[in-house]
């Protein structure tokens, strides 16, 4: 067989694929969907789709002249709409062609927007719970048209068969499943009841369900009593408030910091932003409920704001955004990454309304969210210009904000490392310099634009330089006294590239500094590398990019007794010792992760004094 106005094909007649459709069940069960339970969103979702169908037959019916039922006792799981309803045409050409759905059909195609599926995959959901699937419809578009049966079963066959008006009275359809033995988690009466308050809590139709019971979850019982909370009406403002907060502690489980109503009439898109009243790990990005047309696709929507938004978990029902084939997550397009814009912008809104007219909540949400914050502000000069004097830092004088810290340090120096300021942080401290930790994530950049905000700030990176030149020298006689043992000191710190050399600072109590930084233990080590290598392509290579490197500093604190007495030594392996002691304890000081020389040094050195001092005492 050829298509008109194409010629014969050579290679043979044409054939259609042979569809194994308990393999392509499998295949959607373990690739397409979460999980079973996602058979009952599929019929509701069908069911949802056919009133919409069915309202545009009959746009002046009344708002709920039209819903759906759900049945589960048990032994049958059953899902009834008032929808458009089916022919047999119609049940030949979708519920027997996989992949093809009624909503594609030409009749209704200019309102495939309303419809919350797309795929028309939807029905096969059904045997991830059931061997078959019976189908009972009658179409509402024919007055007077016959109901319809469709029987379709998990190994590929079905059956279709034409019933009397009277087998389903008024139009609609109706979908009934006999659950397998193995489905039971999914197919139980109260677990059906959960699954539909879960998929269509925000749902716009009527949905009730049924027990079989009489009881709770009897007859009438609704899935939906109320419309979502933003589409409510409340008496005040306030009352507002505290609606949305308490339906996002419900949603979420925890009491919102605040909580931000988000509305983009562009896309139809209505929801709430709950601001995390804890702090949470950097990056981590939080799954958001995402609502198409009322019924949940997804509670791990991470694509629906930034990255840089993680201090917020949102509910947001849309109109206009689009499923993937799972229906459990979105399609990734123009319009999804303007609702991402548009959403991050209310995010700025918030936190600007907050910087203007609320600084205690400012004050608890930079508390417990200055990381997401400083990540905005590195990219968001509005957010910046705003927000940098109020977020908060580690500095000299302890946590504060860079606008308290400014007011006391004119000249404001950031490190490049935590290891760097956890270093020079007392000394710097003692000497009235004003130091920032430079290490964490965003905080120099941060800090190096303060002038931005502050033009009477300057700031400057640290370096050892800048440090030492505030320590104040000893005397000639002093250094001349001291002049033996420095010289011992340096032979025994060689190994490490480190000078040695005799200054006062504050605290007494601090015996020395280490002077180091990353950069220069890592010139060092390449330099090493190099020396080491006596020729070939490597050793030229390393000899190229050799540099001069910067050589560490041990710089010893002649206010403290315990240097005063370790200079005085005139014992040279004593004197070693001690300064090794020295050296050991100023880099476990400095918090950095130690090399195993030097832990080697300070378990050699540690033994060594403790031999000396035993052998004193007897």
């Amino acid at each position: 067989m050829t298509l008109p106005g194409t010629a014969p094909n050579p290679h043979g007649a044409d054939r259609t694929f042979q569809v194994d459709l308990r393999g392509l069940v499998d295949l959607l069960s373990h690739h397409l969907y979460s999980s079973p339970r996602v058979y009952l969103r599929e019929l509701m979702q069908n069911a949802v789709d056919a009133l919409t169908a069915r309202r545009t037959l009959e746009p002046a019916a009344p708002a709920d002249a039209f819903g759906v039922r759900l049945y589960a006792d048990g032994s049958v799981v059953r899902v009834e709409d008032d929808g458009v309803g089916l022919t047999e045409a119609d049940v030949h050409s979708f519920l027997a062609t996989i992949g093809r759905s009624s909503k594609r059909a030409d009749r209704i195609a200019e309102q495939r927007g309303d419809f919350i599926g797309q795929f028309g995959i939807g029905l096969l959901s059904c045997f991830l719970v059931a061997d078959e699937i019976h189908v009972l419809s009658r179409s509402a578009r024919t007055p007077g048209a016959p109901a319809v049966e469709w029987r379709g079963r998990g190994d590929g066959s079905y059956t279709v068969r034409a019933l009397p008006a009277s087998a389903r009275p008024r139009p609609g359809t109706t979908v009934t499943l006999t659950p397998r033995t193995d489905a039971g988690e999914w197919t139980r009466p109260a677990q059906v009841h959960a699954l539909a308050r879960h998929f269509g809590s925000l749902l716009r139709h009527p949905v009730t369900f049924d027990d079989g019971t009489g009881g709770t979850g009897g007859p009438g019982t609704s899935v939906n009593p109320e419309p979502a909370p933003w589409a409510r009406t409340h008496p005040t403002p306030g009352a507002r408030s505290r609606a949305l907060a308490a339906y996002g502690e419900e949603v979420f489980g925890f009491k919102p910091l605040d909580t931000i109503e988000l509305d983009l009439p562009a896309v139809g898109l209505k929801g709430i932003a709950c601001v995390l009243p804890e702090t949470v790990p950097a990056g981590r990005r939080h799954g958001h409920r995402v609502h198409v047309k009322g019924m949940l696709l997804s509670e791990q929507a991470e694509e629906i704001l930034p990255e840089w938004a993680f201090f917020v978990r949102c509910v947001v029902d849309a109109e206009s955004l689009r499923p993937t084939a799972s229906r459990e997550s979105l399609y990734e397009d123009d319009t999804l990454a303007a609702v991402r814009d548009a959403l991050a912008e209310r995010l700025r809104a918030w936190i600007a309304r907050a910087a203007a007219s609320d600084p205690d909540l400012l004050g608890r949400f930079l508390q417990a969210h200055h990381l997401a914050v400083k990540s905005l502000a590195v990219h968001d000069d509005e957010i910046l210009r705003m927000l940098l004097p109020w977020l908060p830092f580690e500095t000299t004088d302890g946590h504060t904000t860079l606008d308290e810290f400014a007011r006391t340090h004119r000249t404001v120096l950031v490190t490049s490392s935590v290891e760097e300021f956890r270093q020079v942080a007392a000394i710097a401290s003692a000497a009235g310099l004003g130091v920032v930790n430079g290490g964490y994530t965003y905080d120099r950049e941060l800090v190096h634009r303060l002038p931005e905000i502050r033009p009477e700030a300057t700031v400057a990176d640290l370096d050892p330089e800048t440090l030492t030149a505030h320590l104040d020298p000893v005397d000639r006689e002093t250094e001349l006294a001291a002049a033996a043992y420095l010289a011992q000191a340096r032979d025994a710190l060689a190994v490490f590239d480190c000078d040695v050399a005799l200054r006062t600072f504050q605290p007494a109590s601090a015996p020395a500094l280490l002077v180091d930084s990353r950069e220069a233990r890592h010139e060092r080590t390449r330099s090493q590398l190099a020396r080491e290598q006596d020729g070939g392509l490597w050793g030229d290579i390393l000899g190229a990019l050799r540099q001069e490197a910067p050589r560490a500093q041990l710089i010893l604190n002649q206010l403290n007794p315990l240097v005063r007495t370790a200079v005085a030594i005139d014992e040279p392996e004593l004197a070693r010792t001690s300064a090794e002691a020295l050296y050991g304890q100023a880099a476990m000081l400095s918090r950095r992760p130690l090399r195993p020389a030097e832990s080697s040094l300070i378990n050699r050195s540690f033994l060594d004094l403790l031999a000396h001092a035993l052998r004193k005492d007897s």
